[in-house]
């Protein structure tokens, strides 16, 4: 891989590292916590850093972790990253973040930096003064529906020629086994867990596409002039 797609910052793995730590996710299919993790920061950071720069870095398999869904009706699949694939996957988010940033819908807010679920719920509380009807969508198994090809086709129309380092990545990502509770390896050729940063950074405005789409046919956006989203 040339020298111009590399991440060549190692503060950015220090940065994305910090990142992780404030989640406090769960450990990976390796067993490893962040605080174990931490305590041989410096060496952890190398291994991730000299990986992903000669483009050596492979993602372990997901471990699957299936929760009930709050309302009844089945169960969700959450997909949980090692903590060295989490840090190394905030490296690829933040070098994506102010591309996609600009081109968010400005009444989205999942997912977003510097945007919480209280700067959404002020936003609707303003609206609700405005109009007294709401449209709800969603995307039915969204998650386990996401194309690779077009995933991948979306990030590279939104990267730069020395960011080519990320779409070979993402592509990694998507196709990273599910480590299933029984043992067994699921391939994947379609879909992303929920609650990988994959998903989180890359599946915003993909979703916005659809669910506009899908509004469509229904005479919401075209025939309603002054539509407001929020997500």
């Amino acid at each position: 891989m040339p020298h111009a797609t590399h991440p060549k910052n190692p503060s950015k793995e220090e940065h994305s590292t910090r990142r992780v730590a404030a989640n406090k996710g769960a450990p990976g299919l390796d067993g490893q916590s962040v605080a174990a993790f931490e305590a041989d920061l410096g060496n952890n950071l190398y291994k991730i850093w000299n990986r992903m720069s000669s483009g050596t870095h492979f993602p372990p398999p997901v471990r699957a972790v299936e929760i009930p869904k709050p309302h009844g009706g089945g169960t969700r699949v959450l997909g949980v990253p090692t903590v060295a694939d989490r840090v190394a996957q905030t490296v690829a988010a933040l070098a994506l973040e102010p591309r996609m940033e600009s081109i968010f819908h400005p009444g989205s807010y999942g997912y977003r930096p510097r945007r919480s679920a209280l700067n959404a719920l002020a936003r609707c509380r303003l609206r609700c003064q405005k109009r007294n009807w709401v449209v709800d969508l969603d995307v039915e198994k969204f998650f386990d529906s996401v194309d690779h090809d077009l995933m991948v086709k979306a990030v590279q129309a939104n990267i730069t020629p020395a960011q080519r380092w990320v779409a070979l990545y993402v592509k990694r990502w998507l196709t990273a086994p599910l480590a299933l509770s029984d043992g067994t390896l699921q391939a994947r050729e379609r879909g992303t867990p929920q609650g990988s940063l994959c998903a989180a950074e890359h599946n915003d405005p993909y979703e916005q596409g659809r669910v506009m789409r899908s509004a469509d046919p229904l005479g919401l956006v075209g025939a309603t002039p002054g539509i407001e989203h929020c997500a």
